[in-house]
């Protein structure tokens, strides 16, 4: 069995970057975003279910984010209704990549990893973070989202000194160098974990 390191961090903390520098360093990496994305796109397992609750956020025949993003503003009982489908969809996604793999260490990188009860399956927790007004700059930067949005995002996502508290590990992104070298420590103690068992 692999060492299973969950990797969280809130939206804007640099997690997507992290998680790069875990594969550059040859660490088999489940992405939860890119799962919901293989599931929203033409053909995806959850666009049926979808399509059949919510026809107007079907686009091309693929889940268009940016409407299901607006139906779940407007409806409060969206959300609920789409995490019910997508969920155990992705839950068969991890469990298929956890299986097939032949790593000593594996990261899930999960946005909602305590939210969703996803770190009752790793062995040990490394939370991204950064300065409120950092994070808050990089998400407007990007230009997909208001602040408003933005705001809402973070209401439904466990506060960043929660999942520091709950964490093994956090990695600063504040220095790029830094969170580079704080990826290695950590799978180096890792490492060194696997050969003291």
């Amino acid at each position: 069995m692999a060492f299973v390191l969950g990797l969280t961090g809130s939206i804007g903390m640099g997690k997507t970057t992290t998680a790069a520098m875990f594969a550059d360093l040859g660490i088999p990496v489940w992405d939860a975003d890119a799962a919901v994305h293989q599931l929203y796109a033409k053909g995806g397992k959850a666009v049926p279910a979808i399509a059949s609750k919510f026809p107007d956020v079907i686009e091309n025949a693929a889940v268009s984010r940016p409407a299901l993003r607006q139906r779940i503003a407007a409806d409060p009982t969206a959300l609920g209704a789409v995490q019910a489908i997508v969920h155990p969809l992705v839950a068969l996604d991890r469990q298929d990549f956890l299986r097939k793999t032949r790593a000593k260490i594996v990261v899930l990188d999960v946005p909602l990893l305590f939210e969703t009860g996803t770190d009752a399956l790793c062995n040990a927790v490394a939370v991204v973070s950064a300065p409120q007004d950092i994070q808050r700059a990089r998400v407007l930067a990007r230009g997909s989202i208001s602040a408003q949005e933005f705001e809402t995002l973070l209401s439904r996502q466990m506060p960043d000194d929660a999942k520091r508290a709950r964490a093994r590990w956090v990695i600063e992104t504040t220095d790029m160098a830094l969170a580079r070298a704080a990826v290695a420590a950590i799978i180096a103690q890792i490492n060194q974990d696997l050969s003291d068992a």
